[in-house]
C-alpha cells in the first residue's frame, strides 16, 4: 500500500539527476550572487566606518609625533623602558590580585 502523504507528480515528469551543465550553472549563478552580497555588505560597511575613520583621522597625526618621540627616547635610553615596563606590569598585577580579594570578601 502506498503511504497517502507522499507528494504528488504531475503526469509525465521525470526523476533524473541534474546533468553537469545545469550544476555548472546554478553553481555559477551562486557564486555571482554572493559576489554580489559581498559588495553590497561591504559598502554598508564602508558607510558605517565613516565616522570613525574621520574621528581618527585628526588623531593620526599627533599619534605617529607621539610615537616617534618615544621610540626615539625608547632606543636612547632601554633600561628605562625595562624599568617603566615593570612598574606598569606590577601594578597591572596588584589590581587584579585587589579585585579578586574585594571579590572574595563581599
Amino acid at each position: 500500500m502506498r503511504p497517502t502523504n507522499a507528494p504528488a507528480k504531475p503526469p509525465g515528469a521525470e526523476t533524473r539527476p541534474p546533468s553537469r551543465a545545469e550544476r555548472k550553472a546554478r553553481l555559477l549563478a551562486e557564486l555571482e550572487q554572493q559576489r554580489v552580497d559581498i559588495l553590497v555588505d561591504s559598502d554598508q560597511l564602508l558607510q558605517a566606518a565613516s565616522p570613525i575613520d574621520s574621528g581618527w583621522q585628526r588623531f593620526k597625526m599627533p599619534a605617529y609625533l607621539i610615537g616617534g618621540l618615544v621610540a626615539l627616547r625608547l632606543a636612547r635610553n632601554p633600561r628605562g623602558a625595562l624599568a617603566g615596563g615593570r612598574k606598569v606590569l606590577a601594578g597591572y598585577m596588584l589590581l587584579r590580585k585587589l579585585k579578586l580579594l574585594a571579590r572574595a570578601t563581599s
